[in-house]
């Protein structure tokens, strides 16, 4: 019987070849991975765990970063402990630890390749959106720049909420936020079937925002759990941005330039004028950023299309940022999720991040030529 009952054990380490067929087979072929995977189990699988972990506000997995390290360490403390004072059956239990761990590793691998893993090797957003990717000259990129700094200054001369330094500052709640880019996220759904469903509200990380900051991250998203947690210590133009390009990984796009290229149509989608601002913010933080590495001297005169706010908005979320570049914790965050990346079908690692602008100018492109 004892056999037995370890032998049913030993079937969750299946989980191991299956996750590993399931990537391969994803890997070798777009439509297997669209169609089976990002479009298939995926969506079920989902939002079936979304709906139970959106029962609660607040992140379950910002809890259980405390609560699994202090179980992890009992359960290891008391099985070595075990193995010290009772010598009898010593090597049984030894076997059973290391088979525990190992389905659990089983587990866990398998949630992360369904949720996760699989949806790397996806169609690109581009190909639902219809946008056509190409190289682009130096003028289409300022042209696009200025429409967008015009954008954002004529957004933020209509709203009123800053701080006492003119910083731009939030008028409601996050929680009221987390309603409004869900609908924003939602509202989407209707012009892009790939990413219609019921949103669950992103996740305020209350208790690791900061920490997240010293590591340079606005926002993760969890396969675990299916949450998309934000880091709420960041300047408040870009929250609802953050929401929802972490949102957008939900629907399996996990690329980070089309997540951010989704999170700003989503925020374009909004009746919300603050949202609005922080998508067209984002779009044209990256935008501006690769017309200063192409062309400083065209990057100064567009600086002459941002409003007296915007730019205050832009100064002050570069101080913030200043503080934690290039300490020992953002670099090696930074290069853990650069191995990510480039792990995960992204050869840009963190600079995938900078290929937004190939979509942005894709639709710039799009929208002159109708």
């Amino acid at each position: 019987m004892k056999h037995w009952y370890r032998l049913k054990r030993c079937f969750w380490l299946l989980l191991f070849p299956l996750s590993a067929l399931c990537l391969w087979l994803a890997k070798g072929n777009v439509e297997v991975a669209e169609t089976v995977f990002a479009r298939g189990i995926y969506p079920v699988y989902s939002r079936v765990i979304a709906f139970v972990t959106g029962i609660v506000p607040f992140s379950i997995m910002e809890v259980a970063v405390i609560l699994l390290p202090m179980a992890a360490i009992f359960f290891l403390v008391r099985w070595i402990r075990n193995l010290i004072i009772r010598k009898d059956g010593r090597k049984d239990r030894a076997e059973k630890g290391i088979l525990n761990i190992a389905c659990v590793a089983a587990v866990v691998f398998f949630m992360y390749t369904i949720g996760c893993g699989v949806n790397y090797y996806r169609h690109s957003f581009a190909y639902y959106s219809g946008l056509v990717i190409e190289p682009s000259t130096k003028e289409e990129l300022y042209g696009l720049c200025v429409e967008l700094a015009n954008q954002a200054s004529e957004l933020r001369s209509e709203i009123a909420t800053t701080d006492e330094e003119g910083v731009y500052q939030m008028s409601f709640s996050i929680g009221t936020l987390r309603e409004k880019t869900k609908e924003a996220m939602e509202n989407l759904g209707k012009d892009y079937e790939v990413l219609s469903a019921s949103y669950p509200a992103a996740k305020p990380m209350y208790l690791f925002s900061n920490i997240m900051s010293r590591m340079e991250l606005t926002g993760i998203y969890i396969p675990f759990t299916m949450e998309a947690n934000v880091n709420i210590a960041i300047p408040d133009y870009s929250i609802a941005a953050t929401m929802c390009h972490e949102l957008s990984h939900l629907r399996g796009f996990m690329r980070e330039d089309e997540a951010n290229y989704i999170a700003y149509l989503a925020c374009m989608a909004s009746d919300d004028l603050e949202i609005q601002y922080s998508g067209v913010m984002e779009a044209l933080i990256h935008t501006g950023n690769a017309l200063y590495e192409k062309d400083p001297a065209l990057y100064m005169e567009l600086r002459e299309h941002y409003s007296e706010g915007v730019l205050l908005d832009l100064r002050a979320n570069n101080e913030y940022w200043k503080q934690y570049e290039n300490t020992a914790i953002s670099n090696a965050a930074n290069k853990i999720n650069d191995t990510y990346l480039k792990t995960n079908n992204q050869e840009d690692g963190v600079q995938s991040y900078g290929r937004m602008v190939d979509l942005l100018l894709a639709a710039y492109r799009k929208q002159n030529a109708d």
